[in-house]
């Protein structure tokens, strides 16, 4: 039997991330104390922590023809990602991102989506072998909306479940919410999607999800230190509190969550188990120095061309 598999068709962006005792205001300039450099895209971050929670993950993406590229590709052979799919798209460069982080361990970020934009069905009809064999597609929005709806036609195609990360907030179309399973967003876009106040308590995630599967058969809400909350059109709904940990860093916490939830999924495992297991990586992530990380990770993210 073949083991399930987990396709991302999604983002790869080069993320420089910067350490600073805040973040800058409107025409301030922050002195900063160190920076490093870490493949991400939310694509490129949530097919890692599916490899990672150990079932076969496989990437389908697109990078310039640049250092940054070489390095996104490297990166996601060795954390154990198929990366036979990932595109070089001439005449593009690569996504890159610049994240700020303040002493407290938030951050705010400056993406610039570059090669991530040439998405399209000639990537999807380049990946038939790992379409074909697909148990949960991985989207997000920081790819067009349009590759997402074909990646996601072509994978319940084939009996596929298509769970969507509608991150970041923005109006979607009916078709592309009609061939979602699952949607996973944190307060902020539920607030946009579900269209409530504010979500800043466990309560409120429960009550967005609530409003969310009026659209979508299924609603996952992240309450960040507060929790999750999960509700479906079969009348399942649940909450699960965070786990107390100290907050280092929450970068990255979001996708590692999607990314083990799918896991979870693609081995079968009830909603309410795998989403215990994505919330325990999450806040196993947050409680790790970024500088850290690599010890439960399987290497680095380096400029250096590909042997």
């Amino acid at each position: 039997m073949t083991a399930p598999l987990v396709t991302v068709f999604g983002s790869l962006h080069y993320d420089i991330m910067v350490e600073a005792p805040d973040r800058p205001r409107k025409g301030e300039t922050v002195t900063g104390h160190a920076w490093q450099p870490k493949c991400g895209g939310k694509g490129g971050n949530q097919a890692v922590s599916a490899a990672r929670a150990g079932v076969r993950s496989a990437m389908i993406g697109a990078v310039g023809d640049d250092d940054f590229g070489r390095a996104l590709v490297g990166n996601l052979a060795r954390r154990g990602v198929d990366s036979r799919f990932v595109r070089v798209a001439p005449g593009a460069g690569s996504g890159m991102s610049v994240a700020i982080f303040d002493a407290g361990g938030d951050y705010g970020a400056v993406i610039v989506s570059g090669s991530n934009l040439t998405l399209g069905e000639k990537d999807i009809a380049a990946a038939t072998e790992v379409v074909a064999q697909t148990a949960v597609l991985l989207l997000q929005n920081e790819v067009p909306e349009a590759a997402n709806i074909a990646a996601a036609r072509a994978v319940k195609a084939h009996g596929g479940r298509v769970v969507l990360n509608a991150a970041p907030a923005r109006k979607l179309s009916g078709e592309l919410i009609a061939l979602t399973d699952i949607v996973i967003v944190n307060a902020l876009e539920a607030e946009f999607l579900a269209g409530v106040a504010v979500v800043d308590t466990l309560e409120g995630a429960a009550e967005a999800a609530r409003m969310l599967v009026d659209f979508y058969p299924a609603a996952i809400v992240t309450a960040g230190g507060e929790g999750v909350a999960y509700c479906d059109r079969d009348g399942q709904a649940f909450a699960l509190s965070a786990l107390p940990v100290k907050v280092v860093s929450t970068h990255g916490a979001g996708d590692e969550f999607v990314g083990a939830f799918a896991a979870g999924l693609a081995r079968g495992h009830r909603v309410e188990a795998a989403l215990a297991a994505a919330n325990f990586a999450a806040a196993l992530l947050v409680a790790t120095p970024e500088r850290q990380r690599e010890r439960f990770e399987t290497g680095g993210c380096r400029l250096r061309p590909l042997s």
